[in-house]
């Protein structure tokens, strides 16, 4: 099936411009299983605490994507953890570097860490106003905790790897609508990420 010139698995269901995978090959169910089980005590300890992710990169199509899991995904009492990959190259020029802290060491960032223009300086992170406005009064309306996460390297890998890591229990990501050569050439971020993440995949595709 193609929706927008975008081939899309049977899988697969849209709801309007949002798309959903609502089935796994076999490979990644077992990667789903083990990762529930890595984290029974953490599911002890926090009770019914939902950890959602979004992947983050402050252009508009991510925060649609946002946007959409704050109005539709996000329940009071949920971590919502909005999760930036940047370039290897960010954390080598970077003021992280020169600090001495290892890439995989960043701790979760706290909200008020990261509505902190200095702070982000050192991670070389610069958060839109529309972003942070989305997220702050998502807090306090909804009652749920806002958390950032940053890892660098290759955006596919470490997206799937943050389910894993954070853990995360879902994960919403925006979707820019790649041309046909540009998908040859360059893979979708999405895609893969749908393919090879092991928890439900939400991806919100851009009006762009």
């Amino acid at each position: 099936m193609f929706v927008g010139g975008a081939r899309i698995r049977p899988t697969f269901e849209l709801l309007g411009d949002v798309l959903v995978n609502d089935s796994f090959p076999e490979e990644i169910q077992t990667r789903r299983k083990e990762r529930r089980e890595s984290c029974s005590s953490f599911r002890e300890r926090m009770g019914d605490t939902r950890r959602v992710g979004v992947a983050v990169d402050f252009s508009p199509c991510s925060r649609k994507a946002l946007r959409w899991a704050v109005d539709n995904l996000s329940r009071k009492g949920d971590h919502l953890i909005m999760v930036v990959v940047r370039p290897d190259c960010h954390y080598e020029s970077g003021e992280m570097q020169s600090l001495g802290t290892p890439p995989a060491h960043v701790p979760l960032i706290p909200l008020s860490d990261f509505t902190n223009s200095v702070i982000m300086k050192k991670y070389g992170i610069s958060p839109d106003t529309e972003s942070l406005d989305i997220v702050t009064t998502a807090s306090k309306q909804k009652e749920i905790v806002v958390l950032l996460k940053i890892y660098w390297g290759d955006a596919r890998e470490k997206l799937c790897e943050s389910v894993d890591n954070i853990p995360l229990d879902s994960l919403v990501i925006g979707n820019r609508g790649l041309g046909k050569i540009q998908r040859v050439l360059m893979g979708s971020v999405s895609n893969y990420v749908v393919n090879n993440a092991p928890c439900p995949v939400t991806v919100v595709k851009s009006s762009d």
